[in-house]
């Protein structure tokens, strides 16, 4: 017998799966229980509605973007590389899930999650360069680190030492610092 946490992982793997083949609007609680062949009740004992579902999918990689952005501000000296190949891992390592949130901007403004991302970017932009960047910095900075974000997603068939390497040398160049 499965425990409850298997049944809730297993929901979310195939929540996972239909919300990236179908989107989250098209796919419904009813579908996700028809493919783990278990009742709709028996999903809404884990989960009381899809907004529910998809907040378990993305708080996860929201908590450990926090973290990182924490022990970031935390250090007594930003390295600038240290930063960037701490940014660029994580979002290699979530990239299938970043593609998903990206797929469906609409229920990550609904879940407050777009505004959170652009405070996480403020945060990281001021990590670079102090609480008053100019327009010139903050910009370089959303190049640099937004850049990353797409490598990660653009070149999936690219080996993960490469493309790092590549990218991070991308957003030193893009904020004018030596690679």
């Amino acid at each position: 017998m499965r425990r409850p946490s298997d049944t809730k992982q297993r929901i979310q793997e195939v929540a996972r799966e239909l919300f990236a083949k179908q989107g989250v609007q098209r796919t419904s609680l009813q579908d996700i229980a028809d493919r783990l062949g278990i009742t709709k009740p028996a999903l809404y004992y884990h989960f009381s509605s899809r907004e529910e579902l998809v907040r378990s999918i993305v708080q996860p990689i929201l908590d450990e973007e926090k973290a990182f952005l924490a022990g970031q501000e935390a250090l007594a000296e930003v390295k600038p590389r240290a930063l960037l190949e701490g940014y660029f891992d994580f979002h290699y390592r979530h990239r299938k899930e970043i593609v998903l949130m990206l797929s469906e901007l609409t229920t990550l403004a609904d879940l407050g999650v777009i505004d959170l991302v652009l405070d996480w970017r403020e945060r990281l932009v001021k990590l670079l360069y102090g609480p008053e960047p100019t327009l010139a910095q903050a910009t370089r900075a959303v190049i640099a680190f937004g850049g990353i974000q797409d490598c990660t997603i653009q070149f999936p068939d690219v080996p993960e030492d490469e493309l790092r390497r590549a990218a991070v040398d991308g957003a030193c160049a893009a904020l004018g610092i030596a690679p």
